[in-house]
């Protein structure tokens, strides 16, 4: 047997991925602003590509930061 986990939007029915939800995108974004790889946040292939691209527009629609600001 496999030691693996399910995924964690599978787990909640999550179909669609809104890019205005910043709370649920947070989650899969480290401290760096970068976006947290699937071995580490134990998410399927499609929502990690899901995820991705939703994190990427939110990025475009000043939502989230690019990048940190270290003032």
């Amino acid at each position: 047997m496999k030691d693996t986990k399910a995924c964690p939007l599978c787990e909640a029915w999550i179909k669609d991925i809104n890019y205005k939800d910043t709370e649920l995108l947070k989650k899969y974004i480290t401290k760096f602003n970068k976006i947290v790889p699937r071995y580490y946040s134990w998410v399927c292939l499609k929502h990690q590509k899901k995820l991705a691209t939703t994190i990427k527009q939110a990025r475009y629609m000043a939502l989230l930061p690019y990048i940190l600001d270290l003032k």
